[in-house]
C-alpha cells in the first residue's frame, strides 16, 4: 500500500463517489475502482458498502480512512519541508472560498498571484463558510476564507474586510421607504437566506431569536444573486453584506441599513496553525493579505 492509494481512498470517502473522486484526482474511474478493490483484497476487509450508485464507508473503512488522513498529512508535511529546503517556488494550494466571497474579492488576487508564480497550481473549492472552515480544520484544504470569529479550534486568521448586513426588500414592501430598520420589525416577514452550510444562515436566525422571534424561512440558496432576484419578485426579504448590496440593481429592490442590532460581517483568511505550511501556501497568505489591504 502506498500514499497514492491512501489519497484515492480519502477522496472517495470525502466525495462519496468513485466518479467524482476520479475527476478530482484527474484519473479514470476504472483506475480508482481497481485501486480500492486491490486495497480491499490486500487488507482482507470491505472498505465501502455499495447500494446501487450510492456508497458509504464500512466500519473498517472508517478506521482506515482516519489513519490514512494522518499518514497523508505527515507525507504532505515531509514533501513541503523538502520543497522549501530546495527553494522550489512551485507547488499546489487547495483554497476554499464561499461563492459570494470569491467573485467579490479574489479574481484580482488570483490573477496577480498566478502572474508572479505561474508554476504554483491553485485548486479552488466553493462551499459555504462553515464547510470551508471545517475542511481547513480537518486538513482537506490548505487555506480558506471564513466569517470571523471561527468556530473551529486551532485556526489562525487574518481579517481583511469588516462590514455589516443590510436589509433588502421589494420596492413595494411596507418598509421600503424607511431610512433604517430594526430587526424586530421583520418578525412577520418571510426570509430568503443562504443555506445552512453558510455562517450567515445561523447568525441571522440567532439574532432574530435574540430580539424575540423565530424567522420564517421560505427559501434557501447558495447564490446571492438568486437570493436578490427572489426578493426582486416579491418572494420575501433578505439580509446581505454591504459588498453584495452594491452589486444589486437598486431599481429592482431597496437596500436599507439594519439597526438594533447591527449584524457584523467580518471575513478572514484562515489556516490551521499547527500544520506545516508550504512555501506556496505561506506566500499565498502573505500575497492575498497585501493585495486585499491595497484594495481596501
Amino acid at each position: 500500500m502506498d500514499i497514492r492509494q491512501l489519497q484515492y481512498l480519502i477522496e472517495v470517502a470525502r466525495l462519496k463517489s468513485f466518479t467524482k473522486a476520479a475527476d478530482a484526482l484527474f484519473i479514470t474511474q476504472p483506475t480508482i475502482s481497481k485501486t480500492i478493490k486491490g486495497m480491499e483484497e490486500e487488507l482482507g476487509v470491505i472498505l465501502f458498502e455499495r447500494t446501487g450508485k450510492r456508497i458509504q464507508l464500512t466500519d473498517a473503512g472508517q478506521i482506515i480512512v482516519n489513519q490514512a488522513g494522518q499518514i497523508v498529512t505527515a507525507f504532505h508535511n515531509l514533501n513541503a519541508e523538502l520543497d522549501d529546503l530546495r527553494n522550489l517556488k512551485q507547488g499546489h494550494i487547495r483554497i476554499g472560498l464561499p461563492p459570494m466571497v470569491g467573485a467579490s474579492f479574489f479574481p484580482k488576487v488570483i490573477g496577480q498571484f498566478h502572474n508572479q508564480y505561474p508554476d504554483i497550481k491553485i485548486q479552488l473549492f466553493e462551499d459555504g463558510a462553515k464547510k470551508v472552515e471545517l475542511d481547513v480544520a480537518n486538513g482537506l484544504l490548505d487555506v480558506g476564507v471564513a466569517v470571523l470569529p471561527t468556530g473551529q479550534e486551532g485556526l489562525s486568521s487574518i481579517p481583511f474586510v469588516e462590514e455589516k448586513l443590510n436589509l433588502v426588500v421589494h420596492p413595494t414592501h411596507r418598509l421600503a421607504e424607511q431610512s433604517e430598520v430594526k430587526l424586530s420589525e421583520l418578525s412577520e416577514d418571510g426570509f430568503v437566506l443562504f443555506r445552512e452550510d453558510f455562517t450567515l444562515h445561523d447568525r441571522i436566525i440567532a439574532e432574530c431569536v435574540r430580539v424575540g422571534f423565530q424567522p420564517h424561512v421560505i427559501y434557501e440558496s447558495s447564490q446571492w444573486d438568486l437570493i436578490s432576484q427572489m426578493v426582486a419578485v416579491g418572494l420575501g426579504i433578505t439580509l446581505l453584506p454591504e459588498t453584495i448590496c452594491r452589486e444589486i440593481d437598486d431599481e429592482q429592490v431597496r437596500v436599507i441599513p439594519l439597526v438594533e442590532p447591527m449584524i457584523p460581517w467580518e471575513l478572514g483568511i484562515i489556516w490551521r496553525e499547527d500544520r506545516y505550511q508550504s512555501f506556496a501556501t505561506r506566500e499565498w497568505i502573505r500575497f492575498a493579505e497585501q493585495v486585499l489591504a491595497d484594495k481596501g
